[in-house]
């Protein structure tokens, strides 16, 4: 497709990035380093570190990887820890000492942990010691040789530190039982790595070696290791950071870091974006205490913050929340899944910042598009194609659609992954032979370059054979003020074949069906209106909050 998308770029945003300007994602962190050493990195629960700390920290970690365990070029670590100090340093220093981060969810069984352990062939693990107990019950089974333990509270000093692990561990309860030979805890794996001697030759790190297994979510099934190379994610942090640098202008930036960085999103678009811009990041450890999120969200000046639907919606409804100041909020930037116009609307006139739709996937490191930062309000659309990619609208047979036509969107660019771990027959189904990745999401352009996404493919209803994409049912219940949060799915039906149901959470505890219906019947079309609907306290979420289709289908 014709790159028509540039004329609507806004100012100082470039056609294109050098993915070759940085060898490696140490390197983009040694010149944050040289540039920015005695400015906070990173926040936890009131606790910082410079980057001067930062690297001296991820350099002791890579040292005992290297000269303590024996670790090579390669090796995978993987990583099972919530928003913490520990994080960062463990994730710049498995980098450091050449291995491959992979991202584990804290929240997972032991079941899953077992899969991801032994599909990436990991031998060493770090994980918060409030889920030890599962790795417990899953690693006789799994290839893992090297534990390495941390608490809570590990970094934040000796004082506080202190307290914090003696209240989770005794006061809260928040650490079951668990017995794990031969564990070693980080603090004492730094101290070590701090001794080494001689230090650790640096690895030397080329473009296309793997920086991260990142798993997808498994939402549409077995969960794959999508190997991200260096080059992918140096390309899309600077694919990002010349969005929104000019936006943002010069000066420190506070970005609010809610989502997990074990997740893509946050991984790229805080994480490492934010660490290229020489801005402190404060990590928000338990994002489902909304009270205690505001609480912090007041002690900052924070310039940017990130999050999915659910999290901006949550935060809305929080009492305190609008009392904030927002009057140094330059990005709100919504991903994972569909920003709502309801919550768009309502997150504007609260903080006067328009909430900016963003679309990526893990296979894409994640950024494919962005909408603009001066985006007067939203638009309902997912923005424009970064600078060094191409998008196409491809037929079922792989044919390129007319401009205005809505097919599967497919994605080209330096940020494209390098393949399914050790999964050649999935990377076949994806990636085409030209190179462009295939989303799975069905969307269309307009004149301007925008794109819209319709749904996911695999979301589709289909009701006596006409088209029904939950997305639009979704959005116009979502409008209704008695509705919380709203998923749709399509079920089966003798009549019609399939059949429009939906599940809502109900802010108004008045709410009925019947108004919900009469509601819908007002915009939709009649095969599109929802035959049922399913008042639920709660609906089935990711880990990062996404609300998962997948999941209320199995339930039945």
């Amino acid at each position: 497709m014709e790159r028509i998308w540039l004329k609507s770029y806004p100012a100082g945003v470039p056609a294109e990035i050098d993915a070759n300007a940085y060898a490696s994602l140490i390197d983009v962190l040694d010149e944050s380093v040289r540039l920015y050493g005695q400015r906070t990195a990173f926040i936890c629960m009131g606790k910082g570190i410079s980057y001067t700390q930062l690297d001296r920290m991820s350099r002791d970690f890579a040292a005992y990887l290297q000269g303590v365990l024996g670790l090579k070029k390669g090796d995978r670590v993987v990583l099972m820890m919530p928003n913490v100090l520990q994080y960062p340093v463990c994730l710049f220093g498995v980098l450091r000492a050449g291995c491959v981060v992979v991202n584990c969810n804290p929240l997972y069984t032991a079941a899953e942990l077992e899969h991801q352990l032994k599909d990436a062939d990991a031998q060493t693990i770090v994980i918060l010691e409030n889920f030890a107990h599962v790795l417990q019950d899953a690693v006789a089974r799994t290839p893992v040789k090297h534990i390495l333990t941390t608490q809570l509270g590990d970094l934040l000093g000796p004082i506080k530190g202190w307290a914090i692990n003696f209240a989770v561990k005794h006061i809260k309860k928040m650490v079951p039982a668990w017995t794990l030979p031969g564990a070693v805890s980080l603090p004492a794996a730094l101290r070590k790595g701090a001794d080494v001697q001689p230090a650790p030759v640096p690895v030397p790190l080329a473009h296309g070696d793997i920086a991260f297994l990142q798993y997808t979510g498994g939402t549409t099934g077995v969960s794959k290791g999508a190997m991200l190379t260096q080059r992918n994610l140096v390309a899309n942090l600077l694919q990002a950071k010349a969005w929104i640098k000019p936006y943002l202008g010069e000066g420190p930036q506070i970005v609010i870091t809610a989502l997990p960085l074990y997740h893509v999103f946050a991984l790229t678009a805080n994480c490492l974006t934010f660490v290229a811009l020489g801005a402190a990041n404060v990590l928000i450890t338990n994002p489902r205490d909304i009270a205690g999120f505001v609480d912090t969200l007041a002690k900052y000046k924070f310039t940017a913050l990130t999050g999915v639907n659910t999290l901006f919606n949550a935060l809305l409804d929080s009492p305190k929340f609008a009392q904030l100041d927002f009057s140094h909020l330059r990005i709100a930037l919504g991903g994972g899944m569909a920003v709502q116009k309801s919550v768009a609307v309502r997150w504007q006139a609260t903080t006067r910042v328009a909430l900016i739709e963003a679309y990526g996937l893990t296979e894409t490191s994640p950024a494919v598009s962005i909408n603009p930062l001066n985006l007067a309000e939203f638009n309902g659309s997912i923005g424009l194609p970064l600078p060094s990619t191409d998008i196409a609208i491809r037929d079922d047979a792989g044919n390129d659609l007319p401009l205005g036509e809505a097919g599967e969107l497919c994605v080209s660019g330096p940020q494209v992954m390098a393949g399914y771990w050790r999964q050649p027959e999935e990377t076949a189904k994806v990636m085409m032979p030209d190179g462009f990745l295939r989303t799975g999401d069905i969307a269309m352009v307009d004149a301007k370059g925008f794109v819209r996404i319709v749904d996911r493919k695999k979301d589709l209803i289909v009701v006596s054979g006409f088209k029904v994409f939950p997305n639009e049912v979704e959005d116009v219940l979502a409008l209704h003020p008695g509705v919380r949060e709203v998923a749709v799915i399509g079920v089966p039906d003798g009549h019609s074949g399939e059949a429009v149901k939906a599940f809502v959470v109900k802010r108004d505890a008045a709410l009925t069906a019947e108004e919900l219906i009469s509601h819908c019947r007002k915009t939709l079309v009649a095969y599109k209106v929802p035959h049922q609907i399913e008042f639920r306290s709660e609906l089935p979420k990711s880990n990062v909050g996404k609300i998962l289709r997948r999941a209320l289908k199995d339930q039945g």
